[in-house]
């Protein structure tokens, strides 16, 4: 800058600094300047002073705040110095000095007492509290609390009701500086709430309650205010008493942030606190808002599981009541002919918010509370509004069903003749909401309550949808039967299917003919599942169908038949799938120059076809198979282009007044993170998610034909494992990487990789396994985490020793994370099962929560594995720091999921890393012995796998232990279940383990007992991998003439031709075909060596069809 306008601008800031405050509320007026160029120009001059004379600035702002007459100049300045005073970026605070420091701190409390503004004495209360927030913990500021404790006893409403304010701000900041106030802050709240004239002095002393009582960390602390409660719902009732609606609806807001955080501090007086809830509830006199806000407060109660697990399945009175409370809700919908006459299925007209919020509530009361407290409710509500002659109760009632059938399915499964009759016999109701509700609920149960529904009264409801087809007069209802099969047979096999096709795909291609839209796409989708359900079997509907689809994909080009052409791109796409290549061949050619020319036309944003086209594309990919690779040119530029849409974000602070143009606009979505609330657009989001998971699905069916496309794809995708806006981008890119790299590394193989050498596959590995490992160390999903340890692994399996010393250490480094991770997890859910209302539901759901888990643990088992396969023994320094977080996985305590994987690592490392893992074998062979007797077959199975695994490496370290080996063996092979479904694994792996034994240890056990018992079990016929090791260590037996394998006089021959003989009868399954074919060299030097009369008794012994297979084998 030259040193001219450097003078000028010290002569500007000397000027706005001055004694006369008019320049400097100029420039304040200037920062709410609506022109960009003045406020521009204020704001370079703000920050200008800020950087130069930050004691000077803050003291004007000071001065503003006390003295000027114009409101906006006071506001600004309360909120310019709360952002100079706020610990973030522009911190002033440490460099004012401390004169300025204690006059502004003076000035702050005394502009509170006396400003008259409302709004400024609000902005003013954000100001102290945030510098408060910054210094109070180091006693910087020890007037504050006793100015406040004084305010809260003045006379003045408006100065309790500033320091309330400030008390709940402090509280949420730093609540454990408060905490040592907890008997005077007692009973301060109490006195206000009791005894206060002023509304807005109880409100602001029940926000403040609230937000104390959730800072506080021990739950003894937190019962000392249990005797406010009584005094914190008078808040609530006077307001309600005296029509103060506006204040009732703030009262019932801060106790619903209560009900979710604090729950269990309403617990002993929850009778009376949800009486008084569901007593608005059912006030008609009251606003709409008040009620609905009261309800939100029950159902928040019952949503607390984790806080307050069980509590609320202990008032059934209760949830009576407001069951019927929803269902009067429910009844609040007008027969509007809008309904009738609507263009799309999603016209709602008639419903009203009432109705709305009674939908949302019984589907959320339903899952938060389960089938075993609702059902019962239903069951005896439901039939009255059945029975009752106005359509309304007819439609609320299959409404209800159709909402609580996710939270209530498995009781609602045990019920379901009773529940499809209610449903069955509306669908000749006379007025056509109540048909549309019946279809509907047939929908809804279709999917929650599937397949079992589809297995048992396919019968009813498939012939009962396409009745409703044929409904002419009300196209909403037509539309609705064929979405319902689309619901139908998502959940449905082939077998269930195709009787009924016929009929209801005659029934479809007459409603794809139909003038209203509505219906035509209806039949499109419905076509699309039946034939993505019935697969082959479509192939006789294929000549009627396609020319028609076809059709409409040609023809529907106006803007108001988007979707309808978008859903023919659907249909097409998957009855190709469904029939096949050489079926579809000559229809997919026309139907990809349709696509290809709509690819390159220009699309407004909100046109469906883009993502519709997207996924037709990537099933046409899938059933072309490598016969589609000249189409991805024209493919994969738009593909990308979707896959890097930027979120389209909107970002407001989450107190302002101005909500992102009001949430009730479908397609943003708002998500509130810290003080920032972020919109987003949720049709960018979907598109770019199907991108993703198209390009996924390419690079898995092209394989080393995606290759090309790999330098684009990689960096497009990496980023996103990051993606925290949308979770199925990230689970797409998370899938993406081991495709990606299975591709390079198969392009290279076979010399279709454009020249690039096994340096490109390290370099592209190098790129993504790092990313997904520090990708899975901030992913906050659990389902998540197990998506990408999955990946990781095949990433290993794929790179292989490509992986260098610092990305193992990192993986491993990450694997102690995440054990560490899901142990709090589980420890936090053990915490849950000691609520004083704990039951059985709730030990259901930890169960469901505790598998999602074990998810996780057999990820990082299934690593581990494959980095033991492909490092062997120079993995086993990361073994040893591994072992403190392994160990304990052995522990009694432990599920028998964990104690699996931690056995099944132990046996990958004795069986990888052989002389390297003796060290270890004092440790673990205690736990293995042990484990072979475990409940759990499965633990039993790997227990046993590594007895056989240890006899065969373990040498003599193993002597010692043959005997118990021995005996532990024995018990799982003589069990008395032993063959039974669950057992027969652990059975088959403990025999081939016994015959380790007699392999490498015969001369520690008595062998002419234990080698024809071992021979006795075979052959062994479920686990296909033992059987052929067994099966050739007999043959190898037999070929030595190994004396006890035959017996005194050969007596065991004719077992082991028997055995011979059933292995071979078995085909390939149980014998390698090196081995078959010993086999049959063996019996056919028996049949030349042996006396006839052993030959014949030999022979007699076999079955008659095994007779009649071995000497077809033999005479070959």
């Amino acid at each position: 800058m030259d040193p001219e306008s450097t003078q000028l601008q010290q002569a500007q800031l000397a000027v706005i600094l001055g004694p006369d405050s008019g320049p400097f509320e100029t420039l304040i007026s200037h920062l709410m300047s609506s022109s960009n160029e003045l406020r521009s120009q204020a704001e370079s001059l703000f920050n200008l002073c800020k950087q130069t004379d930050p004691d000077s600035l803050s003291l004007k702002l000071a001065h503003l705040l006390q003295f000027s007459t114009h409101v906006e100049a006071r506001a600004m300045s309360a909120i310019l110095l709360r952002k100079q005073l706020t610990r973030d970026d522009s911190y002033l605070w440490p460099r004012l000095n401390v004169s300025t420091q204690s006059s502004l701190k003076s000035i702050l409390l005394s502009s509170l007492q006396r400003e008259e503004s409302k709004s400024i004495s609000k902005k003013l209360c954000d100001t102290v509290s945030e510098l408060a927030s910054g210094i109070l913990p180091d006693n910087g500021w020890p007037e504050l609390l006793p100015f406040m404790f004084q305010c809260v006893s003045s006379d003045s409403p408006k100065l309790q009701e500033s320091a309330f304010l400030i008390f709940a701000q402090l509280s949420q900041y730093i609540g454990d500086t408060l905490a040592p106030h907890i008997k005077n802050l007692h009973a301060v709240f109490l006195q206000c709430l009791t005894s206060s004239s002023s509304s807005d002095v109880k409100i602001a002393a029940l926000n403040a309650v609230i937000n104390f009582i959730q800072c506080l960390s021990s739950s003894a602390d937190r019962d000392r205010f249990q005797d406010l409660l009584p005094a914190m719902m008078t808040t609530l009732t006077e307001a309600l008493n005296n029509g103060n609606e506006v204040t009732a609806q703030e009262a019932l807001e801060l106790l619903i942030e209560l009900a979710g955080t604090e729950p269990r501090f309403l617990r002993r007086q929850l009778v009376d606190v949800v009486g008084s809830m569901l007593q608005i509830a059912e006030a008609d006199g009251l606003e709409e808002g008040t009620r609905h806000l009261a309800i939100e407060f029950v159902i928040t109660l019952a949503e607390a599981r984790e806080r307050a697990p069980g509590m609320m399945r202990k008032l059934p009175q209760f949830i009576s009541r407001l069951f019927a409370i929803l269902m009067k809700l429910l009844l609040d919908i007008e027969d509007d002919p809008a309904w009738h006459s609507a263009e799309t299925e999603d016209e709602d007209a008639g419903e009203t918010s009432n109705y709305s919020v009674a939908q949302e509530c019984l589907d959320r009361l339903s899952i938060s509370l389960g089938g075993n407290t609702i059902v019962p409710v239903a069951s005896e509500q439901l039939p009255v509004y059945l029975a009752a002659p106005e359509w309304q109760k007819h439609h609320a009632a299959l409404i209800a069903l159709a909402q609580i059938a996710e939270g209530c399915a498995k009781v609602m499964i045990k019920n379901l003749d009773h529940v499809l009759a209610m449903v069955l016999n509306s669908f000749q109701h006379p007025h056509p909401r109540v048909r549309w509700a019946a279809i509907n609920a047939i929908g809804q149960l279709s999917t929650d309550l599937g397949p079992d529904l589809q297995v048992k009264y396919h019968g009813q409801v498939l012939p009962a949808l396409a009745a409703s087809m044929d409904d002419f007069q009300n196209p909403r209802v037509q539309a609705h039967a064929a979405s319902a099969v689309l619901n139908f047979s998502e959940n449905c096999t082939p077998d269930i299917l195709t009787p009924y096709l016929d009929g209801i795909v005659s029934k479809l291609l007459v409603l794809l003919q139909n003038g209203k839209q509505m219906v035509q796409e209806g039949a499109l989708t419905a076509l699309a599942s039946v034939a993505d359900s019935s697969q082959e079997h479509f192939q006789k509907y294929y000549d009627a169908v396609m020319p028609y689809l076809k059709a409409i994909l040609v023809n529907a080009t106006d803007k108001s038949n988007r979707m309808l052409r978008a859903k023919s791109m659907e249909c097409i796409s998957l009855v190709g799938m469904a029939v096949g290549k050489e079926k579809f061949r000559d229809d997919a050619k026309q139907v990809m120059e349709v696509l290809m020319s709509l690819q390159g036309s220009q699309m407004e944003t909100d046109d469906p076809t883009t993502s519709y086209m997207l996924q037709a594309w990537a099933r046409l990919c899938k059933c072309l198979g490598q016969d589609f690779l000249p189409y991805m040119s024209v493919v994969m530029p738009p593909l990308l282009q979707s896959a890097q849409l930027k979120p389209d974000v909107t970002i407001t602070s989450a107190d302002s007044d101005n909500d992102i143009e009001d949430s009730d606009d479908e397609s943003m979505e708002t998500i509130t993170l810290g003080d920032k609330r972020i919109g987003i657009k949720t049709s960018v989001l979907e598109e770019k998610a199907t991108a993703c998971n198209m390009l996924c699905c390419y690079a898995d069916e092209l394989k080393e034909g995606f290759f090309p496309w790999i330098d684009q794809v990689a960096p497009t995708l990496v980023p996103l494992l990051k993606f925290y806006f949308h979770e199925e981008v990230r689970k797409a890119a998370v899938s993406a990487m081991p495709e990606l790299l299975r591709s390079a590394k198969l392009a290279v193989e076979k010399g279709q990789a454009q020249g690039r050498n096994e340096s490109y596959v390290k370099q592209l590995s190098d790129y993504v396994v790092p990313a997904l490992v520090e990708a899975l160390h901030k992913e906050p999903d659990t389902e998540i985490c197990a998506s990408m340890l999955d990946a990781i692994n095949e990433c290993i399996q794929i790179s292989g020793t490509l992986l260098d010393e610092s990305q193992v250490r990192s993986i491993v480094d990450e694997i102690k994370q995440v054990i560490t991770a899901s142990s709090s997890r589980k420890r936090e859910r053990a915490e849950r099962t000691k609520a004083e209302d704990f039951d059985a539901e709730e030990s259901e759901l930890i169960k469901e929560e505790n598998e999602q888990e074990e998810e996780v643990f057999d990820q990082v088992g299934e690593i581990l594995g494959t980095l033991i396969k492909t490092f062997k023994a120079s993995f086993l320094p990361f073994f040893d720091e591994l072992s403190t977080y392994l160990t304990p996985m052995w522990g009694k305590d432990k599920t028998p999921e964990e104690r699996r994987i931690a056995i099944c690592i132990f046996d990958d490392v004795a069986e990888q890393c052989r002389e390297a893992a003796l060290k270890y074998y004092e440790t673990f062979l205690p736990f293995l012995l042990e484990a072979c007797n475990d409940d759990n077959p499965d633990v039993r199975q790997a227990a046993v796998y590594g007895l056989g695994v240890c006899a065969e490496f373990g040498g003599s370290v193993v002597k010692p232990l043959v005997g118990e080996a021995l005996s532990r063996l024995n018990a799982v092979i003589r069990h008395p279940n032993a063959l039974e479904p669950d057992n027969i694994m652990a059975y088959d792996n403990a025999v081939s383990a016994l015959g380790k034994i007699c392999q490498f240890h015969r001369d520690s056990i008595d062998s002419s007992q234990v080698v024809p018992a071992w021979l006795n079990c075979l052959p062994i016929k479920s686990d296909l991998i033992e059987a052929k090791v067994v099966h050739e260590q007999l043959c190898s037996m037999v070929e030595r003439s190994d004396s006890e394998i035959l017996g005194p006089n050969n007596q065991y021959l004719p077992k082991i031709v028997a055995v011979f003989a059933e292995v071979l009868c078995a085909g390939k399954d149980l014998a390698t075909e090196q081995t078959a074919s010993r086999m049959i060299n063996l019996l056919r030097q028996l049949q030349q060596t042996l006396p006839p009369s052993t030959l014949a008794s030999t022979w007699s012994s076999l079955q008659p069809q095994q007779q009649l297979a071995l000497q077809s084998i033999l005479s070959q």
